[in-house]
């Protein structure tokens, strides 16, 4: 009798654990919504994260929730490249379109062609002008100086994001660099040929 009693007990017990971890395990879903409405954080899958440089990782993948990324518009992003001095430089791609909050990658390609090792260094533009403001340089070439050997090639990224808080009648930014050697004069910051272009009629209104 008494190990009748016993095992009665002991399933009494076992049926209130498993009671236990069924009503634990449904709860799970909403205390887990909960605590990220609270803290702001969202652990997402990889198939579901942004990855830098390479856009969104997966089909229609979701974005983090604190990325804005203005889908509603598309903004074209020019490269243009000049050289004080002897050295190939220029943009792997001359163009990309982007929407504002959304990361974007580009690579700019550099050549030595001088006989000797050379430090240099990029001075930025941007047209129209006042789209410098919400063009935000995550990583950039233009940021260090760079030491290259003789016929030396490297490449180097852009990471930017444009600020979503763009005006909406800017529909193409030209980004503009100027890589010149380090201990020379430094040149001034490269007219794109966007700003070239809108400066033009003015000076032949001035000659006629």
């Amino acid at each position: 009798m008494s190990l009748q009693r016993e095992n009665a007990k002991m399933l009494g017990k076992l049926v209130v654990i498993a009671a236990g971890m069924f009503a634990f395990g449904y709860a799970m879903g909403p205390i887990y919504r909960h605590i990220c409405e609270i803290t702001g954080i969202n652990i997402l899958s990889l198939s579901e994260r942004q990855v830098p440089g390479n856009g969104v990782a997966g089909k229609d993948a979701g974005l983090p929730a604190n990325t804005q990324i203005d889908r509603s518009r598309t903004i074209t992003v020019e490269f243009d490249a000049n050289a004080r001095g002897p050295w190939d430089f220029k943009p792997a791609q001359r163009s990309v379109q982007v929407h504002p909050g959304e990361l974007t990658t580009v690579m700019y390609e550099f050549q030595n062609l001088q006989n000797r090792r050379v430090a240099a260094q990029a001075v930025p533009s941007y047209a129209p002008h006042q789209a410098a403001a919400y063009f935000n340089k995550l990583e950039c070439f233009c940021f260090h100086q760079y030491t290259l050997d003789p016929g030396e090639k490297k490449q180097w990224p852009v990471s930017f994001v444009i600020d979503p808080r763009l005006s909406r009648d800017v529909a193409t930014i030209t980004l503009s660099y100027t890589f010149f050697e380090v201990g020379s004069k430094t040149p001034p910051a490269p007219q794109s040929t966007a700003a070239t272009s809108a400066l033009r009629p003015a000076a032949l209104d001035a000659g006629s």
